[in-house]
C-alpha cells in the first residue's frame, strides 16, 4: 500500500476549535497543528523580519536603560513609543559572514547562519522564516509572505553572486524564495483565490479528505473514521448554535476580509508609497490570519535606491552608507518609520487581553553594523512580546560573551511559536534572556 501523507494544511479547524484526525492503524495520518500544541482559544504568534541593507549610522545606533526610561539613539527615534515593547540586541553575529566577500557574504545567510558557496554556485541555507513556514506556517492559507521593495541583482561581486545580497529568505539551501515586489500581486496572493478548505465548515473539510483516504484504509479504520465524522458534526452543530446565541468563544481573526482596496497594478514610483503599501499588506495578512510569517526586504545590500522624498537624491543608498552624514540618518529613520508603522497598526488591534503586537515578533536587522562593512556584530531590534512570552523593554548585550550566534536568537523566537529544535544553523542553544 502506498503511504498517504496527510497535509497539516487540512487539519480540522472550526469556529473556535482545532481538531486533529484520529490515528489510523492502516495509515500514518497525523493532523494536529504544525507545532502540535497550539490552542484554538489563543491568538497565534506571528513573525515578521524587516531587512535594511548596509547597516546604520554608527554614532546614532544605540540604546540604554529599560522600559519607558530607555534612551534611544536617533536612528531608533521612530520606535520611541514602543520602548516598553522592544528588545535592543547587541553583539550577535554570523561567523560565516566574516568569510568570503563583503555584501553578498554578509546577507545571503543572515537568517540561516549557513556558509555560502562562491563562484557560479548558489548555496546558502534554509532561512528561519522558511523553516517556520514549512512547519508552523502550514496552518494558514499562505505559509509565508516574502515581500521586497527593490529588484534582485543577478550580477557577481568579488566571486560571489549578488543574489545573496538580494535575498534574505531561502526555501532551501539552493533556492532563494521569490520576492513579491508588486503590492497588487502580494494582495492577490493573500485574498484573490478560490475558497480554501479552511474557509469551509469543519465537516466539509473532513469529508473532502475522507473521500481521498477512505479507499486506502481498512474496514476497521473506516468505522473509526465514520465515528469521528459524527463527532465532528456534533461539535460543529453545537458551535453553530452557540454562535447564534452569542456564546462563541475562542480566538478568531479581527478581519475576515481585507479592509483596504486592492493596490493598483505595477510598482509605485515613490519608494515611500511602495514601502507603506507593503507594510499594510503585511499587517493585513496577520490580521486576517492568512499568514503568520512574513519577511519584508526594504532594500538590497549594495542597494541602488534613492530617496527624493527625503531630499536625498544625489547619491544611491549603498554609497550614502559609507559616511555618517545627516542624510544617512534621514534614510535610517525612514526605514525605521516602516517598522514603527507596522508596530502601531498591530498595537491598535485588540486580541483578548493582548494586542496583535503583543502576539507578534517584529525583527529589524541589517547585514552589517554600518556602511564600513563591519559584520563582527549585527544591529538587531525586536518589537513585540511573542504572545506574552518575551520580557521586553530591555537592552541585551552579547558583545563580549561566547556563543553569540544570531541563530541562538532564532531558536528562542521559534520557541515562542511552539516550534522547538535542538539545532538551527550554527547554534545549539537558545538565548535564555529572550
Amino acid at each position: 500500500m502506498n503511504t498517504h501523507t496527510f497535509s497539516r494544511r487540512t487539519m480540522l479547524r472550526g469556529l473556535g476549535v482545532t481538531m486533529a484526525l484520529p490515528w489510523l492503524e492502516s495509515l500514518n495520518v497525523w493532523g494536529d497543528d504544525a507545532a502540535g500544541t497550539k490552542q484554538a482559544s489563543e491568538a497565534p504568534v506571528r513573525l515578521a523580519v524587516l531587512f535594511a541593507g548596509n547597516g546604520f549610522h554608527s554614532k546614532e545606533w544605540w540604546a540604554k536603560g529599560e522600559g519607558k526610561d530607555m534612551e534611544l539613539g536617533k536612528v531608533l527615534a521612530p520606535l520611541n513609543d514602543f520602548r516598553e515593547k522592544m528588545l535592543f540586541v547587541k553583539g550577535l553575529y554570523n561567523e560565516q559572514a566574516l568569510k568570503g566577500n563583503i555584501h553578498s557574504s554578509q546577507t545571503g545567510n543572515i537568517l540561516s547562519g549557513a556558509p555560502l558557496a562562491s563562484g557560479g554556485e548558489i548555496r546558502s541555507g534554509t532561512s528561519v522564516d522558511q523553516f517556520l513556514a514549512q512547519t508552523y506556517g502550514r496552518s494558514t492559507k499562505v505559509p509565508s509572505l516574502v515581500l521586497g521593495c527593490e529588484k534582485s541583482n543577478p550580477s557577481v561581486h568579488k566571486n560571489y553572486s549578488m543574489l545573496y545580497s538580494s535575498h534574505i529568505s531561502w526555501s532551501s539551501p539552493t533556492t532563494p524564495t521569490p520576492l513579491e515586489l508588486y503590492p497588487a500581486l502580494a494582495f492577490d496572493r493573500l485574498f484573490k483565490d478560490e475558497v480554501q478548505r479552511g474557509d469551509k465548515s469543519v465537516l466539509d473539510a473532513v469529508l473532502a479528505d475522507a473521500g481521498d483516504i477512505r479507499r486506502q484504509i481498512s474496514a476497521t479504520d473506516q468505522r473509526k473514521l465514520d465515528e469521528y465524522l459524527d463527532s465532528v458534526r456534533d461539535v460543529e452543530q453545537r458551535i453553530a448554535n452557540a454562535g447564534k446565541q452569542g456564546e462563541l468563544q475562542g480566538w478568531r481573526p479581527t478581519l475576515d476580509k481585507p479592509n483596504m482596496p486592492r493596490p493598483s497594478d505595477g510598482i509605485p514610483q515613490n519608494i515611500a508609497d511602495h514601502m507603506k503599501l507593503m507594510c499594510d499588506i503585511l499587517v493585513l495578512g496577520f490580521q486576517t490570519d492568512t499568514t503568520r510569517i512574513s519577511t519584508l526586504k526594504l532594500n538590497n545590500d549594495h542597494s541602488s535606491l534613492r530617496f527624493p522624498h527625503l531630499g536625498v537624491d544625489y547619491m544611491i543608498h549603498h554609497l550614502l552608507s559609507h559616511s555618517d552624514t545627516a542624510d544617512w540618518l534621514k534614510v535610517n529613520q525612514f526605514f525605521f518609520e516602516q517598522l514603527g508603522y507596522i508596530a502601531r497598526k498591530l498595537d491598535g488591534i485588540q486580541e483578548g487581553e493582548r494586542t496583535a503586537l503583543d502576539n507578534s515578533m517584529l525583527m529589524m536587522c541589517s547585514s552589517m553594523m554600518s556602511g564600513g562593512h563591519d559584520a563582527t556584530q549585527l544591529p538587531v531590534v525586536v518589537v513585540g512580546r511573542g504572545g506574552g512570552k518575551i520580557q521586553t523593554g530591555k537592552v541585551l548585550d552579547y558583545k563580549d560573551k561566547p556563543n553569540r550566534q544570531m541563530c541562538r536568537l532564532y531558536m528562542s523566537m521559534m520557541d515562542k511559536m511552539n516550534v522547538h529544535v535542538d539545532k538551527f544553523g550554527d547554534a545549539t542553544e537558545r538565548l535564555q534572556e529572550v
